[in-house]
């Protein structure tokens, strides 16, 4: 959701990046996936069984690795503005999670709670930092009004974020819906990149 313009020196950086290799030699559709893969070894994020809500899931790489974590039993909806190839395993919802009649027919086809919610949105980049600080923020904020609602007690909640103005304020706003919140990075997080992810766990 929401791609940033990439030039032929990035694109030509990004195929030396090893965490690139990995994703594509692992048929990953988006290097992000290693970032969640990473996560999840050291925080356990997924479970056999669980259902799984992704949140602007295009080009799907968090779908992915959702699905092969949760197995046979579990379930992962993904929902996206964008276009969405499909995945085996993996259902799909086109539009907006803000729109209210798309949350509705997410919690239609949920059912029952979810056990995770997720979300890699990251904002159209203006090269202004603290514009795009606060674009992040303003989706993490949706993504974590929608997933108080949708998440069973003691569920997870893992959202993009960029390190700034709001960040901190940010943390404290989830803490109040959740019993652990931690701002991690993952070390296929670019040195420079001020992105962070905020896993929440233990919805109250």
């Amino acid at each position: 959701m929401f791609v940033r313009p990439m030039g032929k020196a990035w694109v030509k950086a990004r195929r030396h990046d090893r965490f690139y290799r990995a994703a594509k030699k692992q048929a990953y559709r988006s290097r992000a996936a290693i970032k969640l893969s990473q996560i999840d070894r050291r925080y356990g994020l997924f479970h056999e069984g669980a259902v799984v809500v992704d949140l602007g899931a295009a080009p799907g790489g968090w779908s992915q690795v959702a699905r092969e974590r949760v197995g046979p039993k579990g379930r992962v909806l993904a929902v996206d503005v964008a276009a969405f190839v499909p995945l085996d395993g993996v259902e799909f919802l086109r539009g907006d999670f803000r729109d209210p009649k798309v949350q509705a027919l997410l919690f239609e086809r949920l059912r029952d709670p979810a056990d995770m919610v997720m979300s890699d949105m990251a904002p159209k980049l203006s090269g202004t930092r603290a514009v795009d600080v606060a674009r992040a923020l303003d989706l993490a904020d949706a993504a974590l009004s929608f997933a108080v609602r949708a998440l069973r007690p003691g569920g997870i909640f893992l959202t993009k974020v960029f390190q700034g103005e709001g960040y901190r304020e940010f943390l404290k706003q989830v803490s109040g819906h959740f019993e652990f919140v931690k701002g991690v990075k993952p070390s296929s997080s670019t040195e420079r990149s001020a992105e962070r992810y905020v896993l929440a766990d233990g919805r109250l």
